[in-house]
């Protein structure tokens, strides 16, 4: 089933799905200053949700509006029937599409067997698989990977990844090892496309790693020959990412958005999430204009959204900054 995924203009741009950061206030964000064509969750654990007090703990990770569709669950784990629980549930609230997270190069997940350490273990990685489609039905099944894991394995891992009938695959251009600490290997998307095509031409395939701006990822296509590309860190501090053009921002602008996150974060998970988890916002939305340092020293040091408001405020009376960003 391939769902939405075929009626997608290319090249098209999808969200990244990073924990802690694109959480249903900032997707809401991002839906409304610039609007991708793919949005998709941050991770939650397939494990967590097939336990009833898991679930209700989790079930934050999987809330969404109606102005994020397209929008796709990612989700992680080693069990393949709570893969196929997990595709029953996304089926039910609405998703237009579930993710397997088989790229997460994170410690943690490692140690769990789970995200990029499937690469590592094709026989479990093809039973999850096949659970996740078992239980999704019509709704469409993707997979996020890597090109390997301690080296690239693009020749034994990914044609083991397009055997199956899948919706779409996201390949972020490194490997486990390298986390993000070296530049993507977009020379590789070539030699993949050239695979897809040959073992599941259906399969929408997307690039993942480095995209800095919206023409970059559409040279990136053009390059390549992939269908789209998917943002991470990009959009940190950026909900205009996906515009085009690109507007005009003022700093003021900047600042105010930055509280209007603030406040929809407080609106949608106070008691669910810690307020501390904004300030990786605060350090991406103070930088790039004169004097955001002090900013962003001051908004480490705020407890509440009161007081996120009147650093602003303080801020922008004492500084008259003309530039835009």
């Amino acid at each position: 089933m391939k769902g939405f995924w075929t009626q997608l203009d290319r090249p098209f741009f999808a969200l990244a799905p990073m924990y802690d950061v694109t959480d249903a206030a900032f997707r809401r964000m991002i839906a409304k200053y610039s609007r991708p064509d793919v949005i998709f969750t941050e991770f939650v654990s397939v494990d967590g949700l097939a336990h009833p007090d898991g679930r209700e703990k989790l079930m934050h990770h999987l809330w969404f509006d109606e102005s994020e569709h397209p929008i796709v669950a990612q989700v992680f784990g080693i069990e393949p029937k709570n893969f196929a629980q997990a595709a029953v549930l996304c089926r039910e609230l609405g998703f237009d599409g579930i993710d397997i997270n088989m790229g997460c190069p994170e410690k943690n997940i490692i140690k769990q067997g789970a995200g990029a350490a499937l690469i590592c273990e094709p026989g479990r990685a093809k039973d999850i698989i096949d659970a996740t489609l078992s239980g999704a039905g019509d709704l469409p099944v993707s997979v996020k990977t890597r090109i390997g894991f301690k080296k690239e394995e693009i020749d034994t891992w990914l044609p083991h990844i397009f055997s199956h009938d899948l919706s779409a695959v996201t390949v972020h251009l490194r490997t486990q090892r390298e986390m993000s600490k070296v530049a993507a290997h977009w020379d590789l998307m070539s030699r993949i496309v050239t695979m897809r095509n040959s073992l599941q031409p259906q399969t929408v395939l997307l690039g993942n790693g480095d995209i800095h701006t919206i023409m970059e990822g559409k040279d990136r296509v053009q390059e390549t020959g992939c269908d789209g590309v998917m943002v991470g860190r990009g959009v940190f501090g950026n909900p205009w990412f996906f515009s085009d053009p690109y507007p005009v921002i003022s700093v003021e602008k900047k600042l105010q958005t930055m509280v209007e996150h603030t406040k929809l974060f407080i609106e949608l998970f106070t008691g669910v999430k810690n307020f501390a988890i904004m300030k990786k916002h605060y350090k991406a939305y103070a930088n790039g204009f004169p004097f955001a340092g002090d900013l962003r020293a001051k908004l480490m040091e705020a407890q509440d959204v009161q007081e996120v408001e009147q650093i602003v405020h303080t801020f922008l009376q004492k500084h008259s900054i003309q530039e835009k960003i």
